[in-house]
């Protein structure tokens, strides 16, 4: 009697065990990222019928209260030009307000967070939604060529000198990136937030795939990003470990339906056809602070 044959699956997982085992001999599978910049996302529903109800003076002077609370928790330091919280009127059963909050650290959100509670306008405000990240920036080529190199003169992954090598590569591209790994929030009239994963799947599983082949799929995915520099700009943040999904995607841009172009387009490729998984997507325009008072009037001012 022969050897039992393997099901399809357990034979697919085979093979990917045994190809990430020969990666892993040979040097991390992990690439190097740099982070920067802590993001924090809140979606709130504004109470409009209990807002109603207050008289016009109650309305007014809440309502300046809570446009000086946010412009001065906006006042960036003078050595944290990426300090920023921008507002959007959320379009949408999803939420009526979006906040975005770039900080130096998780502790200084949660600082916003706390502050943004003391007002009275918090009151008529229920938050739907949040989300918390740290601004990232994935080295794949840098990996591959300090593994190669640090390889090829036979040093031991983990070890001493290994480490040194990994701290001094790190140092020398987040200085040479400090402006991605704090980005300041465009001055775009549209946003498009969302989050998203890398699948895990039994037979597609992101994370057993070849360094190198992860490698030449995000180059790929990159140009398709890089034809609409002109049109868009991003902001990737990580939050493994941070929140519920893996990345969080911000996207900004003047027409609205560019984010439909760029998105489907992407699609397409192998990264994201074959391995992406999505969140809810919340779309916003922006809402300069000090038009706060004509927003909560029903009327949407954005510049």
């Amino acid at each position: 009697m022969g050897a039992p044959t393997l099901p399809v699956h357990s034979t697919v997982r085979v093979k990917l065990e045994t190809e990430r085992a020969t990666t892993l001999a040979e040097s991390p599978a992990v690439p190097l990222t740099l982070e920067g910049s802590s993001m924090l996302h809140q979606i709130f529903r504004f109470d409009w019928k209990a807002w109603r109800a207050l008289s016009p003076a109650e309305r007014q002077r809440i309502a300046q209260v809570a446009i000086s609370r946010l412009t001065t928790i906006n006042q960036p330091p003078a050595d944290n030009p990426s300090h920023q919280t921008v507002l959007f009127s959320q379009l949408g059963h999803k939420g009526d307000l979006m906040l975005i909050h770039v900080r130096d650290s998780v502790e200084a959100l949660n600082r916003v967070e706390l502050e943004l509670a003391q007002t009275e306008l918090y009151d008529y405000l229920d938050q739907t939604y949040s989300y918390l990240s740290v601004v990232e920036l994935g080295l794949y080529e840098s990996s591959a060529k300090t593994y190669s190199a640090l390889s090829a003169r036979d040093i031991q992954p983990h070890s001493p000198e290994w480490n040194a090598a990994i701290r001094e590569t790190i140092e020398r591209q987040s200085t040479a990136m400090a402006t991605r790994l704090h980005p300041t929030i465009p001055d775009a009239k549209y946003a498009c937030f969302y989050p998203m994963s890398r699948k895990r799947d039994e037979e597609v599983n992101w994370y057993l795939e070849s360094m190198s082949d992860r490698q030449r799929m995000m180059h790929e995915h990159g140009m398709i990003g890089r034809r609409y520099a002109d049109e868009v700009r991003q902001i990737i943040s990580a939050s493994i470990g941070l929140d519920d999904w893996e990345w969080g995607v911000d996207l900004f841009a003047n027409d609205p339906v560019v984010f439909k172009r760029l998105i489907y387009e992407m699609r397409f490729d192998e990264v994201s056809a074959k391995y992406a998984l999505f969140g809810t997507f919340y779309v916003g325009v922006r809402l300069p602070i000090e038009n706060l008072t004509n927003w909560l009037t029903g009327t949407i001012q954005t510049g």
